[in-house]
Parts: C-alpha cells; sequence; structure tokens
C-alpha cells in the first residue's frame, strides 16, 4: 500500500510521511512549550487536510521548467489548517507539506535555496492562521498565505536565478513574473471558487466541526 513494486514510496506513502512528519513538528512545539497544542481531533482534521493538499498537488494544469506549477487547489488545503488552528499549527503543517514537496518535485542547487524554496515558502501558507477570527479571514488569509509564499520565492528567484533573467530584463522583473504567472494563476481559481456561496457555506460548517 505505502511501497510500489520498485520499492518507492506510493501517493498514500507520502501521504503517511508527510503527516508524520507534521505530528513530529507538533510533538517538538508541544513539549518545547510545555503545553498542549492540539488534541487528536484536531490533529485528524489537520492531516486530513494535508493529505488533500498532497493528493492535490499532483493534478497540475500547468508545470514550470524550473519549479512551480498551477495545481488543484493544493495551497488552499495547507491554508485551511492556518485558519483552523491558527499560525503555529498552520506553519508546521506548511514546513511540513514542503519538506515533501522537496522530495516529490525537487529543485534543488544549493542548501539556501533549498531553504527558501520549501519549508520557508510553504511555511508561508500558515500565515492563514492570522485571520482565523476575522471576517472573510478565509479568503484574506488564503491571499496573505500566498503573498508570503510568493515573497519566498521571488527573493529566491533574484537570488539564486537570476542569472536565467532574459538578456535587458532585471532579475527582480524576471522571479516576479516567473512565480507570478503561476502563484496568482492558482490564488485565482481558487478565490473565485471560494466566493461560491455553496462553497463558503460548506466550508464554514467544517470549520465548526473542526474545532468543536
Amino acid at each position: 500500500m505505502f511501497y510500489n513494486a520498485d520499492g518507492g514510496l506510493t501517493t498514500a506513502g507520502y501521504v503517511l510521511t508527510a503527516v508524520a512528519v507534521f505530528a513530529l513538528l507538533i510533538l517538538i512545539s508541544t513539549l518545547a512549550g510545555k503545553k498542549k497544542t492540539v488534541n487528536a481531533k484536531q490533529l485528524a482534521f489537520a492531516a486530513g487536510a494535508l493529505a488533500l493538499a498532497i493528493v492535490t498537488s499532483y493534478i497540475k494544469l500547468f508545470h514550470l521548467p524550473m519549479g512551480g506549477s498551477v495545481t488543484l487547489f493544493s495551497m488552499f488545503f495547507v491554508t485551511l489548517i492556518g485558519y483552523w488552528y491558527g499560525p503555529t499549527v498552520g506553519i508546521m503543517a506548511g514546513v511540513a507539506y514542503g519538506l515533501l514537496q522537496m522530495i516529490l518535485d525537487p529543485y534543488i542547487i544549493s542548501l539556501p535555496q533549498m531553504l527558501i524554496d520549501y519549508p520557508f515558502a510553504f511555511g508561508a501558507l500558515g500565515l492563514s492562521g492570522l485571520f482565523s477570527e476575522k471576517k472573510n479571514g478565509m479568503i484574506i488569509g488564503y491571499i496573505v498565505s500566498v503573498f508570503g509564499r510568493f515573497v519566498f520565492a521571488v527573493l529566491s528567484g533574484v537570488i539564486f536565478f537570476g542569472m536565467y533573467a532574459p538578456e535587458g530584463m532585471s532579475p527582480l522583473v524576471y522571479a516576479i513574473v516567473y512565480n507570478g504567472s503561476y502563484l496568482a494563476t492558482e490564488a485565482a481559481i481558487t478565490i473565485i471558487l471560494l466566493c461560491v456561496p455553496a462553497v463558503k457555506k460548506a466550508l464554514a460548517t467544517v470549520k465548526t466541526q473542526a474545532l468543536n
């Protein structure tokens, strides 16, 4: 179930790995803070959202040559965790997701680039937790989270991939256009879906169940 015929991990195996990493981060945070961060039910909901993020990350509308792709709402499922349980848990979930993406779809040229593009960039998706109690917090949190990932992606693009900018284009403009092309596209599609009344109602119900 978790390994294929070649000895590699299956999708279920990758999901289990991500959930295990997330649970480990939660445990470390709990021990460091000497307080209970999440209960079993909350961990189960967070793990479910993380699993959905991993599965939907495989469904790509397009994929760019040096990393980055438009997926079927995978970023949204990560931001949901922060929206439910706050920025600390959300950021840990994002880091766990980023570490798995580093395994699934790596583009690594150095340790600093790896840290910025994976645990830092995806960890930023947990910033949605800053707006968990705000009106329209789900949408606002999603936008801020994706922008946070965009900032790290641009930073990486300028520092590590600026040499690939077309002649006459500054590395900053190139990084903004390159990373904005896929992040803005997925964000726009997701926001349109989140504005559908039936979807908003369903997600509000899920949040109630996740918190109670």
